[in-house]
């Protein structure tokens, strides 16, 4: 991934994973909206389970519907091969930067998350929901996407402790 200053300045965690859209999209949008907009009953599930915990901390929620966004969450810029997705809080920033890549007749989807954390909270927060998201975003991936897997963000300050 390049450009993850750019994209959201002082990040501090990011991951990304890949792979071969089974049914090429038009535009990272529609592959964002594709993604995100209807995800597996489990995930449904542990993001109302997040927003109930969140809102006690007055922190934002993301409701997964369908809409002006994708999944929920803001679309915050868009072309036809980057979509970059997400929302400042108090405790963390955080951008979904979906990328459209054209191999010779594959198209290759890459999810990145990037997050600044601001505070303690913030990195338990990171901390505490680290696992679940390493599972989260290859299953929105799998029912569109083959061969889907970690690759290198290519940054040294990836994940550091802060």
């Amino acid at each position: 991934m390049r450009n993850i200053e750019e994209i959201l300045a002082g990040a501090d965690w990011c991951d990304c994973f890949q792979g071969e859209m089974m049914t090429p999209g038009t535009t990272s949008l529609d592959v964002s909206r594709l993604l995100l907009d209807h995800p597996p009953g489990w995930i449904s599930a542990l993001m109302a389970l997040r927003n109930r915990v969140v809102s006690l901390f007055g922190l934002k929620t993301v409701q997964l519907v369908a809409g002006a966004s994708a999944g929920g969450f803001p679309v915050l810029s868009s072309s036809r091969e980057r979509t970059v997705l997400g929302f400042d809080d108090r405790h963390l920033d955080f951008r979904i930067v979906v990328d459209l890549e054209e191999k010779g007749s594959h198209q290759l989807v890459s999810v990145t998350t990037i997050v600044r954390r601001k505070n303690l909270f913030g990195r338990l927060y990171l901390l505490a929901v680290g696992p679940f998201h390493r599972r989260i975003v290859p299953a929105t991936m799998r029912p569109f996407c083959a061969n889907v897997r970690p690759v290198s963000t290519g940054s040294e300050w990836v994940n550091r402790p802060a």
